[in-house]
Parts: C-alpha cells; sequence; structure tokens
C-alpha cells in the first residue's frame, strides 16, 4: 500500500475548495465562446444531450482516473506516476505520462497567458468608452491595431503572467485556495448579473431557441465527435493539473462525488455563457457564429450601443479573466511542483522559473500575431503550431494514456481502495468505462482531430 498521507505542499482544506479550484481549472476562455457556440451550430438542444451523454460516460471517469492517481501518488506528475508505475509493476515508459502532462500545462500556458491578457486590456478598453457607438469597422480595427502592437500584447501578457505566480507563489492554502474561493464565487455572481440583463433584451428568447431547441436534423456523426472532444477537453484532463490537485485532496473526500460536482458546475457555467451572449448578439443584430472574434470583434458593438454597455463591458471581461486566471494557476502548479521536489528550489524560485519560461515562450506568440505573422510552420504560425500540437496530440493522447493506465495498469484493489465507491457495482462500471468505454472515445476523438474521422 502506497503512502496516502499529506502531500508535502498541504492539503485542500474541504472538499468546496478542492471543487472551486478543480472547477476554476477546467472553465477558461473556451468556456465562455467556444461551447455556445458549437452548440448552435450542432442542433441545439440535440447537442447539449449528447455533449452530457458524454461528460457522464468519457469525461467524468477520466478525471475520476486523474484524480485518483494524483492523490494516491501525492507528488508532482512524474513522480506520481514513477511511484504509481512501480506499485503497478508496470512498463518504465509510464513514467513519461507524468512528463507529458507538465510539458502540455505549460506549453498551453505560454500562449492562455497571451490570450488572456487580451481581456485584461479589453477591461480597460470598456472603461475608458472604446466601444462608444462603435460598429463592426470600428471593433475590427480597434482589435487589428491591438494585436499589431507586440508591445501592447507584451505588457498585457506580462500582466496576466505576473498575477498567475504571485497566486501559485503563496503556496496551497493562501494562493491557490484562498484565490479560487474569491475568483470562482465572483465569476457565477458576474454571470448571474450579466444573465439578469441578458433576460430584459429582446434577443433573450431567441438566445434560449438558438441554445437548447433540439434540432436533430443538425446532429451528425461529427457533431458527436465534437461533443466528444468539447466534453474531455473542457474538463482539463491530460494536461497535468487534475492530477495535481487531485495530490491536494484530502483522504476522506469521495472523488466521484467531487467529480460529479465539477462535470456540472463546468457545463453550468458554459450553458450561462451561452444565454449571456446570444441574447445581446440576437438583440443587436449580430453574428452568431462569429467565433472567438465573439468576444473582442462582435460583443463590443453591442457593450457600445446598449444603456450602461461601458459597465456591462467591464464586467464581462472582468468574468474572462478570472476564467482565465483559475485556469493558468492550475497549469503553471504541476511545473512549478516538480521543481521544488525534484530539483530542491523554493516555491518562490520555481514559480519564478516556471514563469518567466512561460512568459518567454509566449513571446513566440506575442509575435505569431504581427512581427512574425509570415513565418509559418506546415502551413502554421509559431502560436497555431503550439495550439494545434496540444490540443490535437498531447492532451488526447494524456487521455487515453491515463485511461488505458488506471484501468489496465493499476491493480483493481488499489484503484477499489482509492475510489473507495459506496456498491461494488459503481466500481465496476467505473472500470467498465475506464476500460473500454473512455479510451475508445478519446481515440476518436484524436482520429478526428488530426482530420482521419
Amino acid at each position: 500500500m502506497m503512502d496516502t498521507n499529506k502531500s508535502q505542499h498541504g492539503e485542500w482544506s474541504s472538499r468546496f475548495a478542492f471543487i472551486m479550484a478543480a472547477t476554476g481549472s477546467a472553465v477558461g476562455l473556451g468556456n465562455i465562446w467556444k461551447f455556445p457556440y458549437i452548440t448552435g451550430e450542432n442542433g441545439g438542444g440535440a447537442f447539449v444531450l449528447v455533449y452530457l451523454l458524454c461528460v457522464l460516460l468519457v469525461g467524468i471517469p477520466i478525471m475520476m482516473a486523474e484524480t485518483m492517481l494524483g492523490r494516491r501518488g501525492r507528488k508532482n506528475p512524474i513522480d506520481t506516476m514513477i511511484n504509481l508505475n512501480t506499485e503497478a509493476a508496470g512498463d518504465a515508459n509510464w513514467r513519461y505520462l507524468g512528463s507529458a502532462g507538465i510539458i502540455a500545462g505549460f506549453l498551453i500556458l505560454s500562449y492562455y497567458s497571451v490570450i488572456a491578457g487580451w481581456a485584461g486590456a479589453y477591461v480597460i478598453k470598456a472603461f475608458t468608452g472604446s466601444f462608444f457607438s462603435a460598429d463592426a469597422t470600428a471593433t475590427k480595427a480597434l482589435f487589428d491595431n491591438f494585436i499589431a502592437s507586440p508591445m501592447q500584447l507584451i505588457f498585457w501578457h506580462t500582466v496576466f503572467m505576473v498575477a498567475t505566480m504571485l497566486i501559485v507563489m503563496r503556496g496551497i492554502s493562501h494562493g491557490l485556495e484562498k484565490s479560487v474561493r474569491i475568483m470562482m464565487p465572483c465569476l457565477f455572481g458576474l454571470m448571474i448579473l450579466l444573465l439578469a440583463y441578458a433576460m430584459t433584451t429582446k434577443g433573450y428568447f431567441q438566445g434560449l431557441h438558438f441554445l437548447f431547441y433540439p434540432d436533430f436534423s443538425k446532429l451528425t456523426g461529427k457533431s458527436v465527435l465534437v461533443a466528444l472532444g468539447q466534453a474531455f477537453f473542457s474538463l482539463g484532463l491530460g494536461m497535468g493539473a487534475v492530477m495535481i490537485y487531485g495530490a491536494y485532496l484530502p483522504k476522506e473526500v469521495s472523488i466521484a462525488k467531487t467529480t460529479v460536482i465539477v462535470a456540472a458546475a463546468d457545463t453550468l457555467v458554459a450553458l450561462l455563457a451561452g444565454l449571456v451572449i446570444f441574447p445581446l448578439v440576437f438583440s443587436y443584430g449580430l453574428n452568431p457564429s462569429a467565433g472567438p472574434g465573439l468576444i473582442f470583434e462582435t460583443l463590443p458593438i453591442a457593450f457600445g450601443n446598449m444603456p450602461g454597455g461601458w459597465l456591462f463591458g467591464v464586467l464581462f471581461f472582468i468574468m474572462l479573466v478570472f476564467a482565465a486566471l483559475s485556469s493558468s494557476i492550475a497549469l503553471i502548479e504541476p511545473a512549478v511542483t516538480w521543481l521544488i521536489e525534484c530539483k530542491g528550489l523554493s516555491r518562490e524560485q520555481a514559480c519564478v522559473r516556471a514563469g518567466l519560461a512561460a512568459w518567454g515562450l509566449g513571446l513566440a506568440t506575442v509575435f505569431s500575431f504581427n512581427s512574425w505573422s509570415g513565418f509559418t510552420i506546415f502551413g502554421n504560425t509559431l502560436f497555431e503550431l503550439i495550439d494545434y500540437l496540444t490540443a490535437n496530440f498531447m492532451l488526447p493522447l494524456g487521455g487515453l494514456a491515463i485511461a488505458v493506465f488506471a484501468g489496465w495498469v493499476m491493480k483493481p484493489a488499489h484503484s477499489e481502495e482509492e475510489l473507495a465507491l459506496p456498491e461494488p457495482l459503481h466500481y465496476q462500471i467505473w472500470q467498465w468505462l475506464i476500460r473500454y468505454i473512455a479510451p475508445a472515445a478519446v481515440f476518436l476523438v484524436f482520429l478526428h482531430a488530426i482530420g482521419v474521422l
């Protein structure tokens, strides 16, 4: 039996703290625009039903597995996988699963910080009235001029990365836990406030119809794969964050119950975002299929032309910053923990080194939008290349490996002990899902992501 005492870095003080942290890790910029957008494009309510089924059958079992591995190992992802593999007498190459997760999270953080910096800049732009009476031409010019300026992007990238480092530097209880205890309730509060306004707009019921009307004619095989991919990626699996947060989870807390709550909260945020965004889009005759441009080019038109729009614009982009920050602290924590445990650094030194390295790599993303926009590798800018490699290769393969290790390599007695499910049948269902359904589904997502399906 492995040592299941506390991590040397401490523990979450309660189940609620872990739920807030894990939800914060899962909720990010993608939840605010991507989920509502793909829902509308893939059958509305019909797609939501498929997505929820995918969360239930794929997302939750893998999240339970990754959390379980973290709590049983109680170390950084690399040492956790080394120790668990030794316990299971598995192949030595399983140690690289932990390394791959840390690297994936680190690469994602490098460009995530740049994009999150845009949200910070737009808080100021909304506050200073930059959107006032703006039309599509004006908001596009505003955004194009902004990303064309390396110095502006570097400034906001730096501000965001420093904020991330300062939070993580303070440790589990005073940094990560305290921040998510503040940010996540604020995020939900801001969403409810913006939803209350959206309910007063003329486009509210049209937004409801767009999101929830079950148009099964738009639901295709591709829609199911999109739902699978969104269920997997929206929970932040395969990047070491869930594993390291699991390492701080107290032994007496139920992994299954907390995972279900986190998955429900993550889905709720995505649906609330749609209920906030699309009534504004339809009320002002905007394009609901604007994708990422919806946030930085399309919505500012609505904020610039509605009563009190500057205030709602400020609140919306603050909400985006909170969502991004709660994810970024989860992305950097695995690397920080590894530097502390394996390189003997203090938490402050580890945060500075990891943060500076991610900041430096993030400059490739900054310049991809301006000075280096003409430089491509296989037709992709450096930003697009990093995004493609992490989203389409590293994360699905990491999730697939987690499912295989937890289901086939780890001894059933150990996983059953760690999960501590109330009934033997519950464990058998989880084992069946993690051994057969989840790996097959994630493999299909991988094939779809690389263009095979």
